[in-house]
């Protein structure tokens, strides 16, 4: 008799990373759940079991990546917004296949695929919190928290977007053009 076959909390991380790789690689249309399952040394059985189909696997994919930039963010709030800014650029080089995938729109054809709105919106929490609380401690300008978490994120996000594209000059040295416009976002907002 054959041993069952185990689809653990392992296979489904496994899964998960096998995907995000493939959809940054291949786009999510050329990526098939066989393809996936030979990534992950498994059968279609097991995204089957583990996910129910295509379209829940690149959902999970997607709330996934969001749930773990969230929980990096909330690890670096405690050293406020210089803290979430390095954290922010460390996990996008660590996991530069989930932050394509999250940010780089490869989804956008997908609609049964985007992320669920609760996780996404959760994972910029961290920030609004900091900001919240820089602001509650006077040394944020006051304005909207949630118009200066968006600027805060979007400055971010554009210098992080354009090193993973690697555009820019040649010898652009970007950890040090990256904490300089940290120093000069944070002062911009310093009250």
């Amino acid at each position: 008799m054959a041993r069952p076959v185990l689809h653990n909390e392992a296979l489904r991380e496994e899964l998960l990373t096998a995907t995000a790789d493939l959809v940054a690689s291949e786009g999510p249309g050329r990526v098939t759940l066989r393809d996936v399952a030979a990534a992950a040394q498994t059968s279609t059985t097991a995204i089957y079991s583990l996910f129910g189909g295509k379209s829940q696997l690149l959902t999970a994919v997607m709330d996934h990546g969001f749930q773990s930039f969230h929980d990096s963010q909330q690890a670096a709030a405690p050293g406020g917004l210089r803290s979430l800014g390095v954290a922010y650029r460390t996990w996008a080089l660590e996991h530069q296949a989930l932050y394509r995938l999250m940010f780089g729109g490869a989804m956008a054809a997908y609609t049964e695929c985007q992320p669920s709105p609760e996780v996404a919106a959760g994972a910029m929490a961290p920030l609004v919190e900091a900001v919240a609380s820089a602001q509650s401690a006077g040394t944020l300008l006051q304005a909207p928290v949630e118009a200066v978490a968006t600027a805060i994120w979007g400055q971010v996000h554009g210098l992080v977007s354009l090193e993973l594209a690697r555009v820019g000059p040649p010898e652009t040295d970007w950890p040090a053009a990256y904490s300089s416009a940290l120093d000069a976002m944070i002062r911009g907002w310093t009250a």
